[in-house]
């Protein structure tokens, strides 16, 4: 599906752009990679670590608050995967204008942008856990986010295209994440890894996991799905003894912002939520959406299920989370 096309992703230097292209110039044959972001010198690292592949990648300086450039790095694009956000918490509570100008407003003009091209077929955009029941502002942008990238479609009439998005928690080692700062500690001599509370749970997906499903919302999407990995969950308590065995492990409170455990379907969603072999998926619930139909091999889960990790079948024990860290 992907061979000799066009495809962009904004954000593009970051941790899931690396794997994302990584991942494409190793499975299939693009005609054009363009990687839309604000920073030059990841860009110019990015293009060093692929220079074998510079006859296909392209590097736009651009910011998704900038509409007009969006709309020249479109040109002839076929595949918009959006990955450009503000996304630590902290700095989006201390910053809310900045988190509102790119992760609400930068939505807003990546669907306009898109609206108006002639070439793009699919749009696949980032979630977040935190957009579910939002407690902090990242989790509320990224809620509107998700909500304007659905209600895309209403918009695309006859047109061969679609919006979709993609929905998953922290990924495994990335930067913000639990696990650095957990090395962080150890490589600095630290005995102790605090813990914000005892009972704290988290889903595990590494970027391999997450670069897959936006391909198969790519290949799969009608318009207004959101797709859901299914994966395990794992205590941070777990999580610090695979880490460090034996450590202390000092209780120091939840922080602002921060949930005790991740949901990725409420029970309010769950009247539209389909499951499938190695996922779910949330339908839009759109008048529109009755003309697309659902996508083969799922079932409809039952009234008020809730996927969260605190109540997940699957789990990660000490020595499973060992291999899963080595593995990073």
């Amino acid at each position: 599906m992907l061979d000799n096309k066009t495809i962009l992703i904004t954000g593009g230097t970051g941790s899931f752009g690396n794997h994302f292209v990584d991942y494409i110039l190793k499975n299939y044959q693009p005609k054009k990679i363009i990687i839309y972001s604000r920073d030059e010198y990841k860009q110019f690292v990015m293009a060093d670590k692929y220079k074998e592949y510079e006859s296909i990648l392209r590097f736009f300086i651009g910011d998704v608050r900038d509409k007009e450039r969006l709309k020249r790095a479109l040109k002839n694009v076929d595949y918009v995967v959006h990955a450009a956000a503000l996304k630590q918490v902290p700095a989006c509570e201390y910053n809310p204008i900045e988190a509102v100008k790119t992760n609400i407003n930068g939505a807003m003009n990546v669907v306009d942008a898109v609206l108006d091209s002639d070439s793009v077929k699919r749009v696949v955009a980032l979630s977040t856990d935190k957009a579910v029941n939002p407690v902090n502002l990242y989790g509320g942008t990224k809620l509107v986010s998700d909500k304007m990238f659905i209600a895309a479609n209403s918009y695309v009439g006859n047109r061969d295209l679609s919006f979709s998005v993609v929905r998953y928690g922290n990924v495994a080692g990335s930067r913000g994440s639990v696990i650095p700062f957990f090395k962080n500690i150890i490589d600095n001599g630290g005995k102790e890894l605090p813990i914000t509370d005892y009972h704290m749970t988290r889903f595990w997906i590494d970027l391999g996991q997450g670069v897959e499903l936006v391909i198969k919302a790519l290949q799969e999407a009608k318009g207004g799905e959101t797709f859901i990995s299914k994966i395990p969950s794992f205590k941070i308590t777990d999580l610090a003894q695979a880490m460090l065995p034996g450590c202390g492990m000092p209780e120091v409170g939840i922080r602002e912002g921060e949930k005790l455990h991740e949901v990725m379907v409420t029970k309010e969603d769950s009247a539209n939520t389909y499951e499938y072999n190695r996922h779910f998926i949330i339908y839009p619930h759109y008048v529109w959406w009755g003309e697309r139909g659902i996508i083969d091999g799922g079932k409809p889960v039952e009234q008020g299920f809730e996927y969260s990790s605190g109540t997940n079948t699957e789990w990660l024990d000490v020595e499973m989370l060992k291999q899963k860290i080595t593995m990073l």
